[in-house]
């Protein structure tokens, strides 16, 4: 073969190589969007995202499309990085009732959280059932990402609060959960030698330690004993430049779970997002039916419910300090018991922030990359080349009032589309 004939040949056979790729492209370019990437960075107008195996290959204004890549236009939408709930729980509570296999309804608690747009969650209070769900997923499943901590931790027995603690552990918990709170005085909290049991194995097994609380002295102790996470507001008093000095020292992250508190009184009456349609695109109408039975809400005006209702101003009050002194707040709701509506719970959470002075932008930050940033997660929490396509298609601006995250109209986890309606 001459030299000519040879380069002629190979030219040939790069040219068909090169079609043939285009025409099998498995890529997926999002056009025509203003993207907030959730770094910081000013939202880029007219962008495209374009995807392939569930992860980001490229995004900007100025992404060169390949040949035979398939074109979804979203023009007119916003686009942000999905939300992170940095303090829910997924225990099976919330799938339909014709679900009966214990794993099978941990994922219907996953995809509902999706339907509303919570791409991660860290469940603060699980089981095995949670952690084989975790491990067994695709990262492009379908459903919500998933951490989980096992069992709560609140005995006062040192012994037992270790054993408890490297069974979660041994299960493969990401977290340790602990509860150090007396129920307003009406209990009696964790013992501390148990507590520092707790932290113990924590180190030992390179596992950070998330602590229930709700004083300001008890939030300090922790800090100073080692705990990983804040994973509810101090509640009690304004925090004062000790716990804020703590906080910026050790790094942890402070979750406030602000809707956590109108959980306890709210259903004194009957709630308006009962009549929400964002709200009952996914609601139980079984738990809403027993959430307005005449016991439940006499229940909602207790002593202790009202007792949390005057600490919600303090915990956002809390919030506005904590954020101003730069210390990392993560968007958390303490969603997933009864009566917590899993999804719509972190929208109601984003509301309180904003009556608490931080501004949508800030608000965001919080619920993607800092919360991801909080949990560990390197590749979820914004939108960069390389790293997860998880993200949420709006049709109002959520950058301009934190209410346009309402107005959810598609969902992709790993670049797969979950169905929102």
């Amino acid at each position: 073969m001459t030299p000519l004939r040879s380069f002629a040949t190979l030219l040939l056979s790069a040219l068909v190589t090169s079609c043939a790729t285009q025409q099998t492209s498995t890529a997926v370019a999002y056009t025509g969007a203003t993207v907030w990437d959730g770094t910081g960075a000013a939202a880029v107008m007219n962008a495209t995202i374009l995807v392939d195996g569930g992860r980001i290959l490229d995004i900007g204004a100025d992404v060169d499309v390949p040949g035979g890549a398939t074109e979804i236009d979203l023009s007119g939408k916003y686009v942000i990085p999905g939300l992170i709930e940095a303090h829910g729980h997924v225990t099976g509570a919330w799938a339909p009732e014709s679900v009966t296999d214990p794993q099978d309804r941990i994922r219907g608690d996953l995809e509902l959280y999706a339907r509303y747009g919570v791409t991660m969650v860290n469940s603060l209070g699980d089981g095995p059932d949670l952690i084989a769900v975790r491990d067994a997923a695709s990262p492009t499943a379908g459903h919500a990402r998933v951490m989980g901590s096992g069992a709560v931790i609140a005995g006062d027995d040192p012994a037992q609060a270790r054993a408890d603690a490297l069974a979660n552990a041994d299960m493969g918990a990401d977290f340790l959960k602990l509860r150090v709170d007396d129920n307003l005085g009406a209990g009696r909290k964790m013992a501390w030698e148990a507590v520092d049991a707790v932290m113990q194995v924590g180190r030992e097994r390179n596992i950070p330690v998330a602590t229930h609380l709700y004083y300001l002295e008890d939030a300090k102790r922790l800090i100073d004993m080692g705990t990983g996470m804040l994973a509810h507001s101090v509640r009690d008093v304004e925090v004062d430049q000790e716990l804020i000095a703590a906080l910026r020292e050790s790094g942890i992250c402070y979750v406030p779970t602000l809707v956590r508190e109108v959980s306890t009184f709210i259903y004194r009456d009957r709630p308006d997002w009962f009549d929400d349609p964002f709200f009952l695109r996914h609601a139980s109408s079984s738990e809403m039916e027993r959430a307005s039975q005449p016991d439940f809400m006499e229940r909602n005006r207790s002593t202790s419910a009202e007792a949390y209702r005057m600490g919600l101003p303090q915990a956002q009050q809390n919030v506005k300090i904590l954020h101003d002194a730069e210390i990392p707040i993560a968007m958390g709701t303490d969603a997933g018991p009864a009566a917590r509506f899993p999804g719509f719970f972190e929208h109601e959470e984003l509301v309180l922030m904003a009556e608490a002075g931080l501004t949508p932008e800030e608000i965001l930050m919080s619920a993607t990359s800092v919360a991801a940033g909080c949990l560990m997660q390197d590749d979820i929490g914004t939108l960069q080349t390389g790293k997860w396509a998880d993200f949420l298609v709006m049709g109002e601006n959520p950058l301009e009032d934190i209410l346009a995250t309402r107005s959810l109209e598609r969902v992709f986890i790993g670049g797969t589309e979950v169905a929102v309606e």
